[in-house]
């Protein structure tokens, strides 16, 4: 996939680096882009050999600009629902991953960018990278997933800070408030990342995909209904092989062998 808009590969140990390839449009989300990102998406639902991801953007400056512009401009009376809903899905996708997804954030975060990395369950960050949902200055809202996973991240007043006033922040600011787990140097920020998904696909895989999956639904719910959530969720892996395994290795001191199961 070295010509694509989309970027794919998974190493020895299973660590899957996509990376959105539109460096001369500072990696700009247009139809092709999220087409080809929902194909890589499900090729990497549907391998087992891929135990975790890690998405970032190709070159310098930018991890994802946003939507691309023209394309926005061009969009037909009444085909702006169905517009939102193919990235909305795809992002949807990523989130609903039983796999760690890390966003390697190495420059302009921004619309469609920011709400990409949004949808990746961890996000670390260059100290250049920039983070924002401009769409009000186009005239538009958010359309994929951004009034919905920022409020969430940041909670509602900073959100709407941000929203409303179609700002930028820097890296420092965005960890400040909680939108980034970490600033990386950018040298190191791809391989930072992939050393994250190592370490978390080292732990039992049931109990990771277990665990995504109570913080994923448990967050839509109330709280006497996701505490339920996740206590049905810890008997699914206590009924586990990798639960034995891993009492037992702890038990006799030694590394577990998880099988996955």
């Amino acid at each position: 996939m070295a010509n694509s808009t989309v970027q794919f590969e998974t190493d020895s140990d299973g660590v899957s680096v996509v990376t959105i390839n539109r460096p001369d449009k500072l990696n700009a989300l247009n139809a092709a882009v999220v087409a080809e990102l929902a194909e890589v998406v499900q090729r990497i639902a549907h391998d087992d050999a891929v135990r975790g991801v890690v998405i970032t953007g190709a070159g310098a400056k930018a991890f994802v600009a946003g939507a691309d512009v023209n394309e926005l401009a061009g969009l037909e009376h009444g085909r702006g629902t169905e517009f939102a809903q193919r990235g909305s899905r795809v992002f949807r996708e990523i989130e609903q991953l039983a796999r760690p997804v890390v966003a390697a954030v190495n420059g302009f975060a921004l619309g469609g960018g920011c709400e990409l990395a949004m949808a990746c369950h961890i996000r670390y960050a260059a100290p250049h990278a920039r983070f924002g949902q401009p769409e009000v200055k186009l005239g538009v809202i958010p359309g994929y997933g951004g009034t919905v996973r920022l409020p969430r991240l940041v909670g509602r007043g900073r959100a709407l800070e941000l929203l409303l006033g179609g700002g930028m922040i820097d890296a420092d600011e965005a960890l400040r408030i909680g939108l980034v787990n970490r600033i990386v140097p950018a040298d190191k920020l791809v391989d930072e990342a992939r050393a994250l998904v190592r370490t978390i696909a080292a732990q039992g895989p049931v109990a990771v995909r277990l665990c995504l999956e109570a913080v994923d639904r448990g967050g839509d719910l109330g709280r006497d209904e996701a505490l339920a959530l996740e206590a049905t969720l810890f008997g699914a892996a206590c009924d586990t092989e990798d639960r034995h395994e891993g009492t037992r290795a702890f038990l006799e001191r030694r590394p577990p062998a998880f099988r996955g199961r």
